[in-house]
């Protein structure tokens, strides 16, 4: 019990924060806290939840945590192993950074994190959540099923965290007790199957007993909360059933046969999220699209918000990723840009007449000299308020991303030419596309951990690509088309007369580019190995002189070497030799045992 004295503890000291301290102080001696007292006293198990909820922590999928003493540059992660972005800057390469031996804790040095985010177990949090299911079940509460309610959700949550990572975990629903038989403390991993439909089948209950209310404080679960878990979870369950392969005797992998059910399950969810209307997509500024996307991003609590992980800046919880994903030179470090978009994610995005948003090659290849209007200016309103590159606005003046000059004899040269420079202040990046997505012009980048800015972790436009995908795969091709389409109307896009699958993929490419989606996407379609085991270009902009136009340079293989890949095994994370070691019930994923 002494571990779980010193963790109620520190919920104690949490307890500060929310201005209870003379309250909490006053009742109980720090050092003889009792479950008993924890378990009779409101404000505690109302502290002890908030814990939970940051423990869960579902932003480490995009990137937002911050070691309390180190920075950590998470927030690459995710972006930098998808076919997005990559780094610009500290020379990760896209290899997964996965190993069977590797540490699960963080390490000392500032990208040790990285491995730790990708490899979340969430045994410790579960456990903590069981025993606050069990022990309010009987506490002094006036809202006891919300409470439980709350920490069920979450408790799914964290299998799903687990589920996409690895494929069958061991499905613990009860407080794990020193005095346990070995089969309970050790126990086998479950079918990944069975870990699914353990997640739907307990949002079914919340939804069916009302203990998750209709809306709730900002960060805090809801109804739509969990349906938007299922609609996520269950697409994911029905693309594995759909394309991946059953191993391990079901531990990993799904029966094909059951690939109508989960679609079914997800399309189910995203419709009753849509039909009952308390969501809407952003639409504040019809008329200007990119900047409607954009503040879509930046305005907390807006009307397409399913659920958000909230933050209140420097006095308080806090990120940085203003801080490094501001353009380059622009912050205090006089540094920025830590993740560089890829050409080809750039030429993903179409253009508002329908045609490709490919840069023609052979103009490239005679050194035509472009207008910044001529690459982007017809391009979907999306790219210009997730992308950033030169001439975009930014706090008062165009970036400048030129690097080198034509001079007026036709020579390159580097030097500044006359009075112009011969790199722009941003040129030294090899590739001038920055993520736009999430920067808050308004703060002021002067150092890490001033950022407020709210993480999205579900909203409406993902809800809508959910129910498109379910239905497609569901044989209802024109229902697919119409969610489709209201997120390209939404965008300013022209509408399909009828949709493929790969047009639906491609939708979700753009319109949920970095919000980290993309990499567990392309894990969950199976196309992983072919979409990830290549190499991806640059872009390099050289100022004409005299016409003040751009002659564009290609830079092949910017993620430099060894090459980018990903593997079969790479579709499941190792369960590692240490978690095996402790367990050794838990059989390794394929292709990880030796």
């Amino acid at each position: 019990m002494k571990k779980f004295r010193l963790y109620i503890i520190s919920i104690v000291l949490l307890s500060l924060v929310y201005g209870c301290a003379d309250e909490v102080l006053t009742k109980y001696p720090l050092d003889v806290i009792s479950d008993q007292m924890v378990w009779n006293d409101p404000v505690l198990i109302e502290q002890y939840l908030t814990q939970c909820y940051a423990e869960v922590e579902p932003y480490l999928d995009q990137g937002y945590r911050f070691d309390n003493t180190k920075i950590i540059f998470r927030e690459l992660v995710m972006l930098a192993l998808a076919d997005e972005a990559g780094a610009a800057w500290n020379g990760i390469t896209k290899t997964q950074h996965i190993t069977v031996t590797g540490s699960h804790e963080y390490e000392a040095d500032e990208f040790g994190g990285r491995q730790a985010t990708l490899m979340w177990w969430g045994y410790p949090t579960v456990r903590r959540l069981n025993q606050f299911v069990e022990s309010v079940a009987t506490a002094p509460v006036s809202d006891r099923e919300r409470l439980v309610g709350e920490a069920r959700f979450l408790r799914a949550f964290c299998y799903f965290m687990m589920v996409k990572r690895y494929g069958g975990v061991p499905l613990i629903l009860r407080e794990q007790l020193i005095d346990d038989p070995d089969e309970e403390l050790f126990r086998k991993r479950d079918k990944e199957e069975d870990v699914y439909q353990f997640i739907i089948d307990e949002i079914d209950d919340l939804v069916t007993n009302g203990s998750l209310p209709a809306s709730a404080p900002a960060g805090k679960a809801t109804l739509y909360t969990a349906l938007a878990l299922k609609s996520r979870a269950a697409m994911y369950a029905a693309s594995i059933a759909t394309w991946g392969t059953v191993q391990l005797d079901g531990v990993v992998g799904i029966p094909a046969g059951r690939a109508a059910h989960f679609w079914q399950a997800s399309y189910d969810a995203s419709k009753k999220i849509i039909s009952d209307g308390r969501f809407a997509l952003y639409n504040a500024k019809p008329d200007d699209k990119a900047a409607n996307y954009r503040e879509l991003f930046l305005t907390k609590n807006n009307s397409e918000v399913i659920w958000a992980e909230c933050y209140t800046g420097v006095s308080g919880k806090n990120h940085s990723w203003d801080m490094w994903q501001c353009p380059p030179s622009y912050n205090a470090w006089a540094s920025g840009q830590l993740t560089q978009v890829y050409l080809e994610m750039v030429e993903s995005y179409g253009n508002i007449d329908g045609t490709s948003g490919v840069i023609d090659r052979n103009k490239i290849n005679t050194g035509y000299l472009w207008t910044m209007d001529e690459l982007f200016g017809k391009k979907d309103p999306r790219f210009k308020a997730s992308v950033y590159t030169n001439e975009t606005p930014w706090r008062g003046e165009p970036l400048d991303y030129h690097n080198g000059v034509i001079t007026e004899d036709g020579t390159l040269t580097t030097e500044p030419y006359k009075e112009v420079l011969g790199r722009g202040r941003c040129g030294d990046r090899q590739q001038p596309f920055g993520t736009f997505k999430y920067l808050d012009e308004s703060l002021v980048p002067s150092g890490p951990r001033t950022s407020s800015t709210d993480w999205i972790v579900f909203r409406l436009g993902e809800i809508y690509l959910n129910l498109a995908e379910a239905a497609f795969e569901l044989n209802k091709a024109d229902e697919a088309k119409e969610a489709v389409n209201e997120i390209r109307k939404r965008a300013g896009m022209p509408v399909f007369a009828s949709v493929t699958r790969e047009d639906i993929r491609a939708e979700r490419k753009v319109e949920l580019a970095f919000e980290a989606n993309r990499y567990w996407d392309l894990r969950r379609w199976r196309t992983a190995v072919t979409d990830l085991t290549k190499s991806w270009t640059g872009l390099r902009y050289i100022l004409d002189y005299q016409t003040r136009k751009y002659k564009l340079e290609l830079l092949p293989d910017v993620t430099g070497l060894p090459s980018p890949y990903f593997e079969e095994k790479h579709y499941y994370f190792p369960i590692t030799l240490s978690r095996i070691s402790n367990n050794p019930n838990l059989v390794e994923n394929p292709g990880w045992a030796n």
